[in-house]
């Protein structure tokens, strides 16, 4: 009969973590301690069936209440197989007394460092997840804002163009229709991801956004050969493009000059323009995304007024030595 309520105890201390595995460990426990009396102090053997169990119980108060209750079962058993409280006639008793006190123990700070690493998991999935949002939020801002502040400029200047010249305003109603396109295939890219972006054709885009907007562009590119990396390539367009952007919504510009050159494994990009200056109008997302976009790669981004007037945005990005650069000719 003690042996099967011993099976019982030992089924709830292994199925359960709440206060069923409390009193299931004490009994299991005490029916251990009136086996050991009667069989002889080797059966407190059987406390390692709950010393297991003990460290996975929730409360902390349950782990150290069930301890102490091993240390009364030896105490007891030794007490009276040997008529003596401190008397221990089998040596091995020791060792698997401090075992038993232990194993709660070892395994209590397992569980805790499970329980740990779930948290880390969860947090740091939750960090990803929240990389991503502000990915998407940046590449949107970047991408769609930048060809939707195109259309409200092509828009406005169709807007005029239709009772002066209703040609020309066709011509720029189906650039719009193009351009909202492009839109679409945007928002498609940043959806699927980010696909590769070349500056070649980011440059050719700004300088057909910026000649809409009725900015001249001049582009001087001294090292045109540079072979760069795809994501190198893709962040300087996205950088760019954002450029561009504010240059043409807060700039008021009427002249923009981009400048490529290499100094000391250094890749240098410029954006020059005769407006009023960005620096009055703050760090908005757009230039907080092209620091974080440069600062990625171990480049910078700056934006600074020029004294005689205008905006210089600098964009540098270090080329690795192994690299073959030669001017363009």
């Amino acid at each position: 009969m003690i042996l099967s309520l011993l099976l019982v105890a030992f089924y709830f201390a292994l199925w359960y973590r709440d206060w069923r595995l409390h009193l299931a460990t004490l009994v299991g426990l005490l029916l251990i301690a009136i086996i050991a009396v009667y069989e002889g102090s080797v059966m407190l053997t059987f406390g390692f069936m709950f010393a297991d169990s003990i460290g996975r119980a929730r409360l902390k108060w349950h782990i150290a209440s069930a301890m102490v209750a091993i240390v009364l079962m030896f105490i007891i058993v030794l007490w009276i197989e040997s008529g003596e409280l401190f008397k221990i006639e089998e040596p091995m008793i020791i060792p698997i007394f401090m075992l038993q006190l232990s194993f709660p123990l070892l395994i209590y700070f397992i569980e805790k460092t499970k329980s740990l690493k779930a948290e880390l998991a969860t947090v740091n999935t939750q960090l990803v997840q929240q990389d991503e949002r502000q990915r998407i939020a940046r590449d949107l801002h970047d991408t769609i804002g930048h060809t939707l502040t195109m259309i409200k400029i092509k828009t406005e200047l169709t807007t005029k163009l239709m009772d002066k010249d209703p040609k020309r305003a066709k011509v720029e109603l189906d650039d719009i229709l193009s351009t909202t396109r492009t839109a679409l295939k945007q928002v498609r890219e940043i959806v699927s991801d980010m696909n590769f972006i070349s500056l070649e054709s980011e440059l050719l885009h700004c300088k057909n956004a910026l000649q809409t907007a009725h900015i001249s562009f001049k582009l001087k590119n001294k090292y045109s050969n540079i072979l760069l990396a795809s994501v190198e390539e893709t962040m300087l367009a996205l950088c760019v493009r954002e450029a561009t952007t504010n240059l043409i919504k807060h700039s008021q510009a009427k002249n923009c000059i981009f400048e490529i050159d290499y100094i000391d494994h250094i890749y240098c990009l410029k954006i020059i323009d005769d407006g009023v200056g960005l620096e009055n109008q703050g760090l908005g997302n757009g230039i907080s995304s092209m620091k974080d976009r440069m600062s990625a790669l171990q480049g910078t981004a700056s934006v600074n007024n020029i004294i005689t007037g205008g905006t210089i945005v600098t964009l540098k990005l270090p080329i690795q030595n192994s690299r073959k650069v030669e001017p363009s000719l």
